[in-house]
This record gives structure tokens, sequence and C-alpha cells, in this order.
């Protein structure tokens, strides 16, 4: 089922070329302002247009059509819809009997017997992660100031220098082909504790959100598979406090599943855009004999730039999906039996490295629903609503700062 949380539950739906694309949030508490302003930072940095990204243009802009009223969500589900307004199926005549290699034509067509949308992948597509990104924009309204997301790409086509990603990837689309990358992610401000051992680990969780973006094939989190050719002695990061700042922060900012207050660093491979225009070996299913395809549309030849935002706002709904345990809260800790975690340190001063152009490290500045958002003004409640909020016990038909960080994830 294409469904994902519990506290926080998604459902996305839609199709690369049919009408419209969409997301539904249950879970997402009241009063919160929201507008479609709020959306249109996050929204740019996927959109197409820069240099290395596909021809396709389309708005992206999110109509918010349940779960909100005056500007503020109500409770109720919200559903976020996105238009396709760019769509040409017909460049997709031909692949329900050739299936284009890597990608998941093939497996659609046998799981569900035909009956699968075959332009430009369909359910399958990578189109469909505007809805993601919609849904992370809600998710980081939700989270305290403190938490903040930087992302910054690590490598393009095997090259680690910033200064030639362009020209790595202007290379591979001038031969018909593609290229993939790495993207780390850090998320600072997590509050000490959240996560759970095994199933419910943070890494579990973030991970669980990444592999639901097309093209993601791995994820590492602190030193990952670098960990594995050092020493015990190399990899363990020294505890220099009793708030457990450490030295290094190899462990990723999580040790046993749970955040434990450093940064949450990961990285993810990004695979090479399967759709390219070099001519492939496939097999023809209604002939049932070998067949090539040179693959038509329009595609990016790398998708790495358009992919980091998509693997911020998956990070914010891991960070989302799943209230932690407050051990201030507890009995045995208010007795002293247990010492108390300390919250993480403010770590939001920390400027992000920027890179050349299109190719930047991004350091995401949207505020929560107490704060104004940098992407636009937020709306004001109207003064019966203010006071009817007053009255039930929030200002300015808010939730306040203190009870939606004891209520919602960190």
């Amino acid at each position: 089922m294409n469904q994902f949380g519990q506290h926080f539950r998604l459902a996305i739906w839609g199709e690369s070329h049919g009408p419209q694309i969409g997301i539904t949030i249950d879970g997402v508490p009241q009063s919160i302002e929201l507008s479609e302003a709020d959306f249109e930072a996050d929204l740019a940095r996927r959109r197409s247009g820069a240099p290395g990204t596909t021809p396709r243009h389309e708005e992206d802009r999110p109509q918010i059509v349940s779960g909100l009223y005056e500007g503020c969500t109500t409770g109720a589900p919200l559903t976020i819809v996105f238009t396709n307004n760019d769509t040409r199926p017909q460049d997709y005549a031909g692949l329900e009997t050739h299936f284009r290699p890597s990608h998941a034509d093939l497996i659609a067509h046998r799981k569900f017997g035909g009956f699968n949308d075959p332009r430009g992948g369909g359910h399958f597509s990578a189109r469909l992660t505007v809805a993601l990104v919609a849904a992370g924009v809600v998710a980081k309204k939700m989270l305290p100031e403190r938490v903040c997301f930087t992302t910054r790409l690590v490598e393009v086509g095997g090259c680690s220098d910033p200064a030639r990603f362009e020209e790595v990837v202007r290379a591979a689309a001038a031969e018909g082909d593609s290229v993939g990358g790495v993207v780390e992610c850090c998320i600072e401000g997590i509050m000490p504790g959240l996560g759970e051992p095994f199933f419910d680990s943070v890494e579990s969780m973030i991970a669980h959100l990444l592999f639901s973006i097309p093209a993601i094939k791995g994820v590492e989190f602190g030193s990952g598979f670098a960990g594995s050719r050092m020493r015990g002695s190399e990899n363990n990061d020294p505890i220099l406090d009793i708030a457990g700042t450490t030295a290094t922060n190899h462990a990723g900012g999580i040790n046993g599943g749970i955040a434990n207050g450093m940064p949450v660093v990961f990285r993810t491979v990004v695979k090479p855009t399967p759709s390219i225009y070099k001519q492939q070996d496939t097999v023809d299913y209604l002939a049932k004999k070998d067949a090539q395809l040179s693959i038509q549309g329009r595609h990016d030849p790398c998708i790495v730039p358009r992919a980091a935002i998509v693997q911020t706002c998956a990070a914010a709904l891991a960070a989302g999906a799943k209230p932690p345990r407050n051990p201030m809260q507890s009995t045995r800790a208010a007795q002293g039996l247990r010492m108390p975690m300390p919250h993480a340190a403010n770590r939001n001063g920390r400027a992000s490295r920027s890179l050349s152009g299109h190719w930047m490290s991004r350091r995401d500045t949207t505020r929560n629903g107490n704060r104004e958002s940098s992407s636009g003004p937020l709306q004001r409640v109207n003064p019966s609503r203010r006071a009817a909020a007053q009255t039930s016990g929030t200002a300015n038909g808010r939730i306040p700062a203190a009870s939606a960080s004891k209520n919602k994830p960190v």
C-alpha cells in the first residue's frame, strides 16, 4: 500500500502523465498557519529548468483542497494536489511492449497484469516526489525552530570537485547518457531520545522514507561504509562532556538507534537516470524476441541536484513520524534514579557551504508554525478566530511553542 506512518500518516497518489498528483497527510495538528507561499522555496529547488534537468516544465502550484480553513490547518486530513500540465504521453508509445532497462516497466507489467500506466513510468515516476516535498514542508512547520537541515552534493558522476559537476553532466548528456551521484544531509537540533532500538530506530525511519524516493539505491550514516576500514579506536567518538558532545561524529548522531544530540548525518547514493537516448538491449513482449530501444521523451541527464531537496523533505517526514520519549517526564528520572538526558544545544548558527551556481549546498531556513516563513509572510488569523483561540488557551490561533514542542517530535 502507498501509505506510511502512524502518528503522521501519508498516502500518495497519481501518475506522471495523469491529470493530477497529490498527497493526503493525516495527523497534522490544528491551527498551523499554511499558505501556498510556504511551499515555494522547496518546490523551486525541485523544479526543472536549471542546467542538467529535464525540459519538461510544470508550475507545481500546490492546491490545498482539505484540512485548511482561513489559512490554518483544521486537524482534519490535509490533502495537497498538483496538476500535470506539460504532459506528452505520445513520447511513450510502444513502451507497453518494449520495456525500458532499469525502469519498473517490466515488473509493474507482471505485478499488475498489464493494467499499469506505462506513460513516463506512471505511478513509479519520480514526478511523484513533488508530493513528498509538499509533505516535507508541512512536517518542517511542525518541528521546533532549532531543527534545521543542510544538504550538499558530495559527488556527481564519480567527480568530487564541485567546480566540475556541470562539466561532468554536460559530457554525459552530449553522449545521450546520464550520471548519478551522492548527496549528504545533516540534521541539527534533533532532541536526544528520538528513536527506539531495533525496528523504530532513527536509521530505520529515515531509511524507510529515503528508499521511497525513486533512484535512491543506498544510504549510510556517519562514517558509514568507510567505518569498516577503520579500527574501533579510530571509529569511536570520544565523549567530551555530560551533555554527550563528542570530539568526532562517526556515529552520525545516532547510538543504539536513538538520536544522541549530535548532528544526524547521512548520505544517499542516487543512481544515474535510467532514461537515456543511447540504444539499449531489451525484449519485445508481444513478439517474444530480443529488441533494441532508444528512449525518447524529456529526461534529466542528472537528477542529483533536484533529489537533494526531496531527501531533505524525506528526513523531515522521518523526524515527524514518531514522537520521542521525553526522559524528563519519567517518574524515575524525576526522583533522581535516572539521569535525564540534556537537550541538544542550539546549532542553528552554522552557515552552509556554497558551491558554484546550481550545484550548491543548501541550508533550509523554513520556520515552523510559530515563526514567519522565509518563503513568504504567514497569513493572519481574523479577530473572531483569534478571540476564540485565546479563549481555548492558544494565542493568535496557533499552537504555543511549548505545547507544540511537548506534543510533537523533534
